[in-house]
């Protein structure tokens, strides 16, 4: 493994030109304000990649080159293209840490590595929401008291429809009465993923310094422990069969 985490920061890049509003919050994109606090860690070497790259900036380089893999879509998760889902997928599988954010719930990439529809419901209010921190202990939450309180958050609520994760870390409650499972880890082949609901591009949830640190501690633990490739061989027999 190298010395470096290897992360690239995926992000569709469509609302940041688009609009106004997004453009005062994120004014070099979404993927810049992640890379910019992730790239204040000397174990962390950080790319970024959009959408409108020659193959959605996760060419086959760009994919073998990264150790974690965060992903931020919200408007055009049909415009990726399967050819780089499949990539990705075969990476997670092999070992490759992906951390998906916000509305990348409904992402190709998400739905393929959960095989479920992951809907959810919604509502956008500018209401509070407490993250509470129900695992303390988990690798991702430390340096995080009991919650972390956003003034104004998207609500999302449940049944959000993800297959049972292995471990739920943090537990939303906005103030509309909602709850939901805002932190959640699966493993999938060899690879580690990681969902965190925050960050809608209306509001400047990723300017959080906890939400940093969640993000920042999920790297760390979605990197890989191994890359092996992920097949099925015919096995010669170790002992001498009769």
């Amino acid at each position: 493994m190298p010395n470096k985490i290897r992360v690239t920061v995926w992000n569709e890049f469509i609302h940041e030109q688009t609009s106004d509003d997004v453009k005062k919050i994120y004014p070099h994109g979404i993927h810049h304000a992640i890379a910019k606090f992730l790239a204040e860690n000397n174990d962390m070497q950080i790319r970024t990649a959009t959408l409108q790259e020659p193959e959605n900036g996760l060419s086959d380089h760009v994919v073998k080159d990264t150790d974690v893999l965060i992903w931020w879509g919200h408007k055009a998760h049909d415009k990726v293209d399967e050819t780089v889902v499949n990539r990705v997928q075969k990476r997670v599988l092999e070992g490759m840490g992906l951390i998906l954010l916000h509305s990348a719930h409904e992402s190709k990439i998400f739905k393929r590595m959960l095989g479920t529809n992951c809907s959810l419901k919604w509502r956008e209010a500018a209401e509070k929401e407490r993250l509470w921190n129900i695992e303390p202990g988990h690798p991702i939450t430390q340096g995080i008291g009991e919650y972390i309180e956003l003034p104004h958050a998207e609500m999302y609520g449940e049944r959000f429809d993800i297959p049972t994760p292995d471990k739920i870390i943090f537990l939303s409650w906005f103030q509309g009465g909602e709850v939901f499972r805002s932190g959640c880890c699966w493993e999938r082949g060899h690879g580690r993923i990681f969902y965190f609901r925050p960050g809608h591009e209306t509001y400047p949830i990723f300017y959080n310094r906890e939400i940093q640190k969640v993000i920042t501690n999920a790297v760390r633990w979605a990197s890989p422990r191994i890359f092996l490739e992920n097949f099925c061989y015919n096995a010669k027999p170790i002992e001498k069969l009769k």
